[in-house]
């Protein structure tokens, strides 16, 4: 965080601000631990509540929000790569500045929600003895709240998902498309490292997310009907798991910022300054245009005979 946002940039960029924003989200989700580590390791109900109220929620809305910015960042990558003839206007500062505001509203909006209707019909309850999490604490109001939200949550886990697979596999057609038709080792090089960056971006999104959503929606609509303690804890345990795998995230997030962010790199003392001052053109665009121009031309001849 010091070295990212501390230090002047001499440019900007919609990836930039992507960069940003998935920083802030990790960083807050990371000022989020402590309470959490207090609520488990605590039989205080003051640290109960505290946690269920403020920590929690402040949590899993930093969490989507880092789910949402990859996404961006990966949708930006790929317009970069198959459109390099042309700067889409989703590309521009302004668009990703005013997607970003966008994603922290949609995101405040449930969780402000889901707060308040917390604070006000559950603050001051004593839970039960041995009870385990926060869903004790609901009255049913809340609780309905809670399995709208956390299934309209899983439905953007899975958009998501599905549009990272999808980009990934359009921007590797595409760049294999671009190795056909250049026979430049160091061009090749290039296309296979930006094929690789976003390799590295699917790889991290499902090592993190994909364990998390596949337990926590079943969590949430079953764990009322399980009496069982044996098996109640059981299934507690397997979603405390997969929560630490989505903590992994922040961890591996700086990886992300190194790849795609030359700023970043330069800012660590891995790439010279220069780079971001002159302005050259990229190997990857040129021969993905190369690639287009002999596709154009190909199409032609085939219209002419």
């Amino acid at each position: 965080m010091r070295v990212y946002f501390c230090k002047p940039q001499r440019h900007h960029s919609s990836v930039t601000i992507y960069l940003k924003n998935l920083a802030a989200s990790d960083f807050f989700l990371s000022l989020c631990l402590p309470l959490r580590v207090a609520n488990y390791g605590s039989q205080s109900v003051l640290m109960r509540h505290v946690y269920c109220n403020f920590g929690a929620t402040a949590f899993y809305l930093n969490m989507y929000a880092s789910i949402l910015f990859m996404d961006y960042i990966a949708a930006n990558r790929y317009m970069k790569i198959v459109r390099p003839l042309e700067t889409h206007a989703l590309q521009t500062v302004r668009a990703a500045r005013y997607i970003s505001v966008a994603t922290w509203v949609f995101l405040l909006a449930p969780a402000s929600a889901y707060l308040v209707l917390s604070i006000s019909s559950s603050w001051g309850t004593v839970p039960s003895p041995g009870c385990i999490g926060c869903e004790m604490l609901h009255s049913p109001l809340t609780s309905l709240l809670y399995k709208v939200i956390h299934t309209s949550s899983a439905v953007v886990f899975l958009f998501v998902l599905i549009s990272l697979v999808l980009l990934y596999r359009g921007t590797a057609r595409r760049i294999q498309q671009a190795q056909r038709s250049s026979q430049a080792k160091p061009g090749c090089k290039k296309l296979n490292k930006s094929k690789r960056n976003m390799q590295v971006l699917v790889v991290v999104f499902c090592i993190c997310f994909v364990p998390y959503h596949l337990v926590r929606l079943p969590y949430a609509f079953l764990k009322p009907s399980i009496h069982h303690c044996t098996w109640l804890q059981a299934f507690y345990t397997i979603k405390e798991v997969t929560v630490l795998l989505s903590v992994l995230n922040a961890c591996l997030d700086p990886l992300i910022y190194f790849i795609f962010c030359k700023a970043f790199r330069a800012q660590l003392g891995l790439q010279k300054p220069d780079v971001l001052s002159t302005p050259r053109t990229s190997v990857v665009p040129e021969l993905i245009r190369r690639a287009s121009r002999t596709s154009a031309t190909v199409m032609r001849r085939e219209s002419v005979f």
